[in-house]
């Protein structure tokens, strides 16, 4: 995500830092650069000019010109004026407690979407103990109900339809009733959208707000459409009143337009992100972890926590005994595979480790190799699995015919595998660093 506008800031960053003096000519230079690198990336023009003018005033002053280390002083004036542009701090959802109902209106254009947003939302309530009802209210798009359905049973979660019904407003209220009656504390109202906006949209979208009174009005967006984007968020704003933002399809934006302008032309926050097709794939919104990333530096905070999500403690002590007893199995590595797929696409993990951060193209990574890997290892009989060394030339041929590879290749994982137990045997040597893993990857 953000790989344009992070290659470009990761280099600005390398050749600041390492400056023992910063003059004015200097920071001149450099709030150049970052003003091209903003207008490329599809920033709204007032926002990248309030960004320059904050930057030069504050980046020509005595505390850069004479600091101990101006050229790390300076690049902390850069990441503070992104964390700024993209909203200062994480924005929660404002839900009442548990005992009452909270009502979620999300909005959107047609294809921003919104139903997705919707059962991912609604997904992330559930793990954090709300139980919330969807409610198909998009009743002009042909099978919006059916997907809702479907996104809901995936996810274990009730939707509340009315097929035949004419009337939005009808169902949110209905909605609204079943929720009281069936102990839902949280209904999120699924709306019709559009190609364009237009009066008639707009029109249904308000009486479906008055009726609803719901405590978050949330716009959906795409954040591949850069500027108009914001320019959807404005209209909307300006008509119903919102109170934050989703972006959509935000591992697939390269320049970060939307994300960047959002918050100083709207004055919303941007409250989740859209980071891939999957239901986990749906992040709160950090401006802090953000700039981040975006000035190469990653967001190893972030990448704990997806850790921690598909890692509990009992496991990860598990996982510590067998690596100390160097019993780490070819079924342990299959797990592993499993639980890294879990936690995003590989570009996403890459993009939250310092250094890496929109350096690798994901095009150019073996997506296809690690498929093949797991077909190996789960062509093997479970003797195979739990013991490696008995796997001879005979068994080699036979497994890499069972999983449609080459004894070559089969050859090459049992080498990596060999070559994982041995480092994994290492680790479990150094206390300190094993302390430290557990203490993160544990949740401690």
């Amino acid at each position: 995500m953000l790989e344009k506008l992070t290659n470009t800031f990761s280099g600005i960053v390398k050749t600041v830092a390492g400056k023992s003096t910063i003059t004015e000519k200097n920071i001149e230079e450099t709030v150049e650069q970052i003003k091209m690198a903003l207008l490329e990336a599809d920033v709204n023009l007032r926002v990248v000019r309030r960004f320059v003018n904050a930057t030069v005033e504050e980046a020509k002053g005595e505390k850069v010109l004479r600091a101990v280390d101006p050229g790390q002083q300076f690049v902390k004036i850069i990441y503070d004026r992104i964390v700024k542009l993209l909203g200062d701090q994480k924005t929660d959802l404002q839900l009442k407690g548990p005992d009452t109902q909270s009502v979620i209106l999300l909005l959107g254009l047609q294809g921003a979407g919104k139903t997705t947003a919707a059962h991912k939302l609604a997904a992330r309530l559930v793990k954090e103990g709300r139980k919330p009802l969807l409610a198909a209210c998009d009743l002009a798009r042909p099978a919006a109900i059916e997907q809702l359905q479907a996104l809901g049973e995936k996810i274990g979660v009730e939707v509340y339809a009315e097929k035949g019904e004419k009337s939005a407003v009808k169902v949110a209220k209905n909605a609204i009733s079943h929720a009281k009656k069936g102990g839902f504390d949280t209904i999120i109202l699924d709306t019709a959208g559009r190609l364009q906006v237009d009066e008639e949209l707009m029109k249904e979208l308000s009486d479906v707000k008055k009726a609803a009174d719901p405590v978050e009005t949330i716009l959906v967006a795409d954040a591949m459409t850069g500027q108009n984007a914001v320019d959807i968020a404005k209209t909307f704003d300006e008509q119903l009143g919102l109170t934050g933002v989703i972006l959509t399809k935000f591992d697939s934006d390269a320049r970060g337009g939307a994300a960047l302008s959002l918050k100083t032309i709207t004055g919303k926050p941007i409250l989740f992100i859209g980071t891939g097709e999957k239901t986990e794939d749906f992040e709160p919104f950090h401006p802090d972890r953000i700039a981040s990333r975006i000035l190469g530096m990653g967001d190893v905070v972030s990448l704990v926590e997806k850790a921690q999500e598909v890692v509990d403690q009992e496991e990860a002590e598990k996982l510590q005994k067998k690596m100390a007893r160097n019993d780490f199995t070819l079924d342990d590595m299959l797990d592993q595979f499993d639980k890294v797929n879990k936690m995003g696409s590989i570009s996403s993990i890459m993009d939250m480790i310092p250094g890496l951060a929109g350096q690798i193209d994901e095009s150019k990574i073996n997506l296809d190799g690690m498929k093949r890997q797991k077909a190996i290892i789960q062509s093997m009989t479970k003797k195979e699995r739990a013991n490696h060394l008995i796997i001879g030339p005979s068994r080699r041929k036979r497994i890499a015919k069972g999983s449609g590879t080459s004894v070559q290749e089969v050859n090459k994982l049992l080498k990596q595998f060999e070559k994982t137990k041995l480092t994994m045997k290492k680790l479990t040597r150094n206390k300190g660093m094993q302390a430290k893993l557990m203490q993160q990857f544990a949740g401690r």
